[in-house]
């Protein structure tokens, strides 16, 4: 009989109940990650990206700081959005935010978990593993009437030695190689209409070649926006031919959704997973490189 899925590191996901027994503890350090993509049509860009900062100083999980991902935790000098920073150097980001080696982390986010699970995905590949996504991010804490504060929150800065993880970002020579690899399995987290190149918002409209279509939004509760059990999540990975003894390589428009199925295939015991970090920002701007539609 086979097991029936399971998440094999529940530690890196609390509910709201877990973080509002726990807000004291001295050596915790939870976030509010929130970013927004606004979309815009004849802009010649695929969308604005707005801090959610301003919602923060509206109302936030008492005790919470705040992550700008874009301002504080991307190279900005980067001709794409939200790169991933040098190692080292994105560690003493997070030591400047307070986040230390022995720290227990908590992210949350609003609208959409995929902002949080960004963050921990970074985290994860500078060597730092005990961190955690709010099920549910801000929205279940809210819908439940739990206590907000308006007060900015500031953890004193700490220190954190990066232990980087190489291969869980990858760059596009490594997803070209990776197409007609029969041990590999490239998926695209983005929704149907541009994985069947119905939306040019990323410019050439498509995929990548071979890639599936495994949108974040058929692996979160609708309602709840919480994850969908773990074998409803194992279910529709397993649809698209995800097989855990395949190297998985996951994408979408700029490497942030993609985070959310790449957090959740590592619940599931994948072992073999990384991240596109440009995606189709880069992609499907680069005309050197192939993309399907249909």
């Amino acid at each position: 009989m086979t097991a029936e899925p399971r998440f094999v590191h529940p530690d890196a996901i609390v509910d709201t109940q877990w973080l509002a027994d726990h807000l004291g503890d001295p050596g915790l350090r939870v976030f509010d990650c929130t970013t927004y993509l606004l979309y815009e049509t004849g802009t010649g860009r695929p969308y604005r990206i707005e801090s959610g900062r301003g919602d923060y100083g509206k109302g936030h999980i008492p005790g919470s700081a705040f992550l700008d991902l874009q301002g504080e935790l991307s190279d900005t000098s980067s001709r794409f959005n939200f790169t991933m920073p040098a190692a080292g150097d994105l560690a003493a980001r997070f030591a400047m935010k307070g986040i230390g080696a022995d720290s227990r982390v908590v992210l949350y986010s609003r609208k959409n978990m995929q902002w949080s699970t960004r963050v921990w995905w970074m985290l994860r590949a500078i060597g730092f593993d005990n961190a955690a996504i709010l099920d549910g991010g801000f929205d279940k804490w809210s819908a439940e009437g739990r206590p907000t504060e308006t007060a900015e929150t500031r953890y004193p800065a700490a220190t954190l030695t990066a232990k980087p993880r190489p291969g869980l970002f990858i760059d596009k020579d490594a997803v070209k190689a990776a197409i007609g690899d029969t041990g590999a399995c490239t998926i695209n987290a983005l929704a149907p209409d541009l994985h069947k190149g119905d939306n040019p918002r990323y410019g050439r409209p498509g995929r990548i070649p071979g890639s599936v279509n495994v949108p974040v939004a058929e692996v979160v509760d609708a309602t709840s926006l919480t994850f969908k059990p773990p074998a409803e999540v194992a279910a529709r990975f397993a649809d698209v031919g995800a097989d855990p003894s395949k190297r998985i390589l996951l994408y979408c428009g700029g490497g942030i959704a993609a985070t959310l199925d790449a957090f959740l295939l590592h619940q599931l015991g994948y072992r073999d997973i990384a991240v596109y970090d440009a995606s189709m920002s880069e992609w499907a701007k680069d005309e050197a490189l192939p993309i399907e539609r249909g």
